[in-house]
């Protein structure tokens, strides 16, 4: 497999602390790649930098061949790489199917002023946003909720709203920041069944950092692992679980802890 998505050298200082240090490595197209580490091993800073919410202190994230890093988020996000958040705090105001609608804005075709004076092609927008939004939450079985207040929903289905949100983008690679975080045993084996039917059935590269052992040794195709802002390992899930320096680092020797 090609590579998608190029990490080169991605360096991250603040004042004296480095947050990441000359960290490298591919997605291929069609993926689904872990990054694990301890807390404060530098995952989230560096998916910071892959979405250009940060700017790198030296190196570069390419995607297609084409750099990425230090432009603004919104134009990442245009070209095709979207992350979610830890915490789907936005429209919780807002029905689950108003959500998905709103997220797609970032395509839109018409401009602001034609949203304000009710334009043929803002029109057209509302629509094909309201047609895309349908389509979405039937493919990820929310469509019997689609009316119900984001602020009201249990966990599993708020992941699962952050996914359709990210997903209204239209991403070619979705950056999904702990998307297991908060759920039980069942929750989490559906989220990864969703998680993977996105790969499999839309097609989208999925880059995610997860704590949930089980989970990521489950879902994932290759996994990298951080700790103290540098890249320790990357390999498979058998061989990041028999890497003598992740079962230090990480993992603990016991069987149990990785899921085995």
């Amino acid at each position: 497999m090609s590579a998608l998505l190029q990490i080169k050298n991605v360096t991250k200082k603040y004042g004296g602390l480095t947050a990441n240090n000359d960290i490298s490595f591919d997605v291929a197209e069609n993926e689904i790649l872990s990054v694990i580490g301890p807390n404060g091993a530098g995952k989230s800073t560096l998916f910071k930098m892959i979405s250009s919410f940060v700017p790198t202190t030296s190196g570069e994230v390419l995607y297609r061949g084409e750099r990425i890093s230090n432009l603004k988020p919104h134009t990442v996000a245009r070209k095709g790489v979207v992350r979610t958040f830890q915490e789907t705090t936005i429209f919780k105001s807002m029905t689950v199917r108003e959500s998905v609608v709103v997220a797609q804005h970032l395509r839109a075709k018409a401009s602001l002023a034609g949203y304000f004076w009710g334009s043929k092609t803002a029109r057209q927008d509302v629509e094909s946003f309201g047609r895309y939004a349908d389509e979405l939450l039937e493919f990820l079985g929310m469509d019997s909720i689609a009316d119900e207040l984001a602020s009201n929903l249990p966990q599993g289905n708020l992941r699962a709203l952050g996914i359709a949100i990210g997903l209204a983008t239209d991403p070619k690679v979705l950056l999904l920041d702990e998307p297991f975080a908060g759920m039980n045993h069942d929750e989490t084996m559906r989220m990864v069944d969703l998680v993977r039917s996105v790969r499999d059935e839309r097609g989208v590269t999925v880059m995610l950092v997860e704590h949930d052992m089980p989970a990521v040794m489950k879902i994932s195709d290759r996994i990298v692992v951080l700790n103290f802002g540098e890249k320790i390992a990357e390999g498979s899930p058998s061989e990041i679980q028999n890497n003598e320096k992740v079962i230090e680092a990480y993992l603990g020797s016991a069987d149990d802890e990785i899921g085995m």
